[in-house]
C-alpha cells in the first residue's frame, strides 16, 4: 500500500476520550445557539461574541489534543526511530498557527 494511503490510529484512553468529547459536545451546543440567535434575529454584536467563545472554545479543544499528541504519539514514534517525527510535528504546528 502506498505511504499516503495509510492511515494512522490513535488508541485513546476512556478519561482523554471523555474529555474531548464533552468539549465538543460543549461547542456543538454554543453552535446550535447561535444558530438560534440569529432564527431569532439576535443582535450582531451578541452573535458575534458567541462566535468568539466557539472559537475559543475550538482553539482549547486544539491545545488539548495537541498536547495529547506529543506526550503519546510523536514520543512513541521517536522512541521507535521514526526519524520524521519532529519534522511531522514541525508541519503540523505550521498548519495550527497559520
Amino acid at each position: 500500500m502506498a505511504e499516503c494511503c495509510k492511515k494512522r490510529k490513535k488508541l485513546r484512553e476512556p478519561d482523554e476520550m471523555r474529555a474531548l468529547e464533552n468539549r465538543l459536545k460543549r461547542i456543538e451546543g454554543q453552535v446550535r445557539g447561535v444558530r438560534t440567535m440569529l432564527e431569532e434575529e439576535a443582535y450582531c454584536v451578541d452573535v458575534l461574541t458567541q462566535v468568539s467563545a466557539i472559537s475559543s472554545a475550538l482553539d482549547a479543544f486544539t491545545r488539548q489534543l495537541l498536547a495529547s499528541h506529543i506526550r503519546s504519539c510523536v514520543v512513541e514514534d521517536i522512541k521507535a526511530g521514526r526519524e520524521d517525527a519532529p519534522d511531522e510535528l514541525v508541519d503540523l504546528v505550521g498548519r495550527l498557527i497559520r
